[in-house]
């Protein structure tokens, strides 16, 4: 009998099992390492996404998600009421409230005096749309805008409320919105992370921020998003040590690679895989980071376009130009959290303060992607967790009253990607309180979003804990239709 033949029958099941893993963890290494030479990309917008995606012809490309997180007072900058001067330090009505939770802040108060805005509104554009006198330049490009006045959570503390917007529910754990278009679709640029976050802090009263908010959840982790710095330093250890070059590098990831391939081809752990992925990512990342970062090369017109503090690491105006250069580079979700608008106490004084930080840079980054051809292309998302309330938190005052936070209603502005310009969707009750028209929840938003990036919503599942599990929740989101084009 031949040998070979003879050995071959001899040959367990474990080890065809185990000598199989190998040529195929070799392979896995080596589409790691040079996707491009291997296989084609496996989606039409780039590397790394689901085969099948998108599920049909995307509007957008790309997302940028401008998040003011404490809750923004809608009540404030865009839901104006004149009858509100009326109600002016009156009690809330019963009516109007209908036994709504409140939270623990003002649950002691004996009254709930009603406060009426103490900035002026005005028309602008085409259509007449009210905006406060606190933000004149998003003033100006309310006809590139969808304004949605109709948002509505059951979430009432900024916690479990910025979860759910994010994650599609308040329970922890679950992949943030930036990790599943980085599941599902991949990116275009393999020298970046599809799913890039940067964190500015306001002036005003600011709630804690927590990593697991663009957390991947129970998707792989080579899909969680990465926080960048601001400062000399965007990512931590990403320079190479005095004495260590590229070449040297180079081979002390190849020599690390080929020892995690041989752990994987023994236990077959995928975030084994993901740990050779994160390797490889970083060693690209010692070149696109600094090159990204670098904004001194930008034309002194767009600097001004986006405000004083462009030149500043890590403010809201520095995030925002560097993320549309994020954008150009074809990085799928780019998440900005400003933090500082939990205003239960001093509103006038300190929402001023974070409207005039976010004013300019918000309607510059609309402009410039608009001037560039990319707007279309791209879902700018601006808005909070939730609203704030009518009434006063506190005593009655012109300077110091704040407002409890508000899930029943609040404002989102989107704008590109295929959302309805010059359009505001959704009506509240002349208190700001309740929603009379056309409501959206925060989930039907998002399968929206979704839907113009090419994705059905009910398709894009992981199967965990024995659910289908979606960004959209399981409860039944819907797209709205009458916010696109």
């Amino acid at each position: 009998m031949n040998p070979f033949h003879e050995n071959g029958l001899l040959q367990t099941r474990r080890e065809l099992i185990f000598n199989t893993a190998k040529c195929l963890g070799g392979a896995a290494l080596g589409s790691l390492m040079a996707p491009n030479l291997i296989s084609a990309p496996r989606t039409s917008n780039g590397i790394g996404g689901l085969a099948g995606l998108p599920h049909f012809a995307p509007k957008a490309k790309r997302v940028i998600m401008l998040f003011f997180s404490g809750g923004p007072s809608h009540i404030d900058m865009f839901d104006y009421k004149p009858r509100m001067r009326d109600f002016h330090g009156t009690e809330l009505p019963d009516s109007i409230r209908k036994g709504q939770r409140i939270t623990g802040m003002t649950s002691g108060q004996k009254s709930f005096p009603c406060v009426a805005p103490m900035f002026k509104f005005k028309r602008h554009g085409a259509h007449g749309t009210w905006v406060s006198e606190l933000l004149p330049n998003i003033a100006g490009i309310v006809d590139d805008v969808t304004l949605i006045k109709s948002m509505h959570t059951e979430a009432i503390n900024h916690d479990p409320a910025i979860t759910y917007i994010l994650t599609g529910t308040q329970q922890l754990g679950k992949p943030s919105f930036g990790s599943w278009i980085s599941y599902g679709l991949g990116s275009e640029n393999k020298d970046l992370p599809a799913y890039l976050v940067m964190i500015s802090k306001g002036r005003g009263q600011s709630q804690a921020l927590y990593s697991r908010l663009w957390n991947s959840g129970f998707l792989p982790s080579k899909h969680q998003g990465v926080n960048l710095r601001s400062g000399r330093e965007p990512v931590l250890f990403l320079k190479d040590p005095e004495g260590i070059d590229r070449p040297l590098r180079r081979r002390m990831l190849d020599g690390i690679a080929k020892i995690n391939q041989e752990q994987f081809s023994e236990f077959g752990d995928p975030e084994t895989q993901t740990r050779i992925s994160a390797y490889e990512m970083a060693f690209r990342m010692q070149a696109s980071v600094p090159d990204l970062m670098d904004v001194s090369k930008e034309p002194k017109a767009i600097k001004e376009m986006y405000g004083k503090d462009t030149a500043k690491p890590g403010t809201f105006a520095s995030n925002c130009i560097l993320a549309r250069r994020m954008a150009e580079r074809g990085v799928p979700f780019i998440h900005l959290f400003h933090r500082g608008w939990d205003q239960h106490g001093a509103l006038p004084v300190k929402l001023r303060q974070q409207c005039e930080d976010v004013d300019q840079p918000v309607a510059a980054l609309i402009k410039d992607l608009k001037q560039r051809g990319m707007l279309d292309e791209t879902l700018v998302i601006v808005g909070g967790e939730f609203g704030r309330t009518i009434y006063s938190q506190g005593a009655l005052s012109k300077t110091n009253h704040g407002r409890d936070h508000h899930g029943r209603c609040f404002t989102t502005l989107v704008a590109g990607g295929g959302f309805k310009a010059g359009y505001e969707h959704g009506a509240t009750d002349d208190y700001s309180y309740n929603i009379t028209r056309d409501p959206v929840h925060i989930n039907d938003l998002n399968a929206t979003l979704l839907q113009q990036m090419g994705i059905d919503h009910e398709r894009l599942t992981y199967r965990f804990l024995g659910l289908d599990q979606r960004l959209t929740g399981v409860e039944g989101a819907k797209v709205v239709p009458q916010l696109v084009t």
